[in-house]
């Protein structure tokens, strides 16, 4: 394995690279800068007080970020047909992890869900972890449908539907929410007839509607949502926190370090809430040019994908970018109260290890998708026109 795998930032073989892999390695780099500045002044205080080290989870997050880009830099040079003979096996392997939440015992519950499993001193989230291969195995896929068998579409179906039943019922309604939409408009960018994508769609909402039906909290959290006040020592308090420490940013925000809610008030906020530490913070200004950065990011994405001409990797690409930026969004719609109370974090700002990776792996997809889009450009050679390949 060469070097450049270890020291992405110096990868000196990315200055030939079109550009649109240049500016998503470059954008990617910077999102993880502000992610790790804004999870240290998040989480410093809560490590303080439980570790008596300010620093604990600023340093495993840095592990994880470091085994994040190596997993990054071994998509981006490695050719994406590699990534997809593989993603099968992967979806299989994880879906098992998955399941092996659900057994007692086995499974790690945390706030009333069983969304990770113990693998010695370590804890794995595997929802978070199969979301790159889900886009590879669902590109795939869907980007050979018409070529496909019956019976090789349906188990596959089947293994998209037990794959999100397995994460509603950890129960993670929004990863599930997430990820099956990330499938529909894959299935859609495909362009798969409108009688399976409404009965999918159809499907999906009864499922939502049957789990809030049954499961209380997600009542509880789906009231609250509409009115934090009703309720706000209980289930509106989280909402209400996160409320007042985006209102407290005002314009400027309060100053890097200087969030007030973080101290103690505003629970889960170096994770699922960390957006609202940031807004209060960096203010108005800060949060528009964090809608920038997405908004570059997603543009990126959108111009790779129209690019290039292999059907399997224009899915990937639209994927990479429904999954990056609709968490991003879903993130930031709960901490201001536009969406009901979940628990998902923001990719690359978020602390823990199982979505740091997950996103980096995701957005090398689109990098590698980028790199291959422009590797049969057309130059012209002594009076000859011929294809230029990577």
């Amino acid at each position: 394995m060469k070097l450049r795998y270890f020291i992405p930032f110096f990868d000196s073989s990315s200055q030939d690279w079109a550009l649109e892999a240049r500016l998503l390695r470059w954008l990617t780099f910077l999102w993880l800068t502000i992610g790790l500045a804004v999870m240290f002044s998040a989480s410093y205080a809560v490590s303080d007080a439980r570790f008596d080290d300010g620093l604990h989870y600023f340093k495993i997050q840095l592990i994880w970020i470091s085994l994040g880009l190596i997993g990054f830099n071994i998509l981006v040079h490695n050719p994406l047909k590699f990534a997809l003979r593989i993603a099968s096996w992967v979806v299989f392997f994880l879906l098992g992890l998955l399941l092996l939440t659900h057994i007692p015992g086995l499974g790690i519950n945390t706030n009333g869900a069983t969304r990770w499993l113990a693998i010695g001193s370590l804890g794995i989230q595997p929802s978070e972890l199969i979301k790159p291969f889900l886009v590879l195995q669902g590109a795939r896929i869907f980007g050979q449908w018409s070529q496909l068998t019956w019976r090789v579409r349906l188990t596959w179906l089947g293994v998209f539907c037990l794959v999100l039943v397995g994460i509603l019922l950890q129960p993670n309604l929004s990863t599930t929410a997430l990820c099956g939409m990330m499938l529909w408009l894959i299935a859609l960018a495909a362009g798969l007839p409108y009688r399976y994508l409404f009965g999918a769609a159809g499907t999906g909402l009864m499922a939502a509607i049957v789990s809030v039906s049954i499961k209380s909290y997600q009542r509880r959290r789906l009231i609250s949502f509409l009115n934090p006040w009703k309720d706000p020592d209980g289930d509106g308090y989280q909402l209400i926190q996160s409320l007042l420490a985006i209102g407290s940013g005002g314009l400027t925000g309060t100053g890097f370090g200087l969030s007030q809610q973080k101290l103690f008030y505003l629970p889960i906020q170096d994770t699922d809430f960390i957006f609202a530490v940031f807004a209060e913070e960096f203010g108005f200004l800060g949060c528009m040019l964090l809608f920038l950065m997405l908004v570059v990011f997603a543009t990126l994405a959108l111009r790779v994908a129209v690019k290039t001409v292999h059907p399997v990797n224009r899915l990937v690409a639209i994927g990479v970018m429904v999954l990056i930026v609709g968490q991003s969004l879903l993130n930031i719609g709960v901490a201001t109260g536009a969406l009901p109370t979940t628990g998902l974090p923001f990719p690359l700002i978020s602390y823990g290890g199982s979505s740091m990776i997950s996103s980096l792996l995701t957005v090398g997809l689109l990098v590698r998708v980028a790199r291959e889009s422009s590797g049969a450009e057309v130059v012209q050679i002594s009076g000859r026109v011929v294809g230029s390949g990577e």
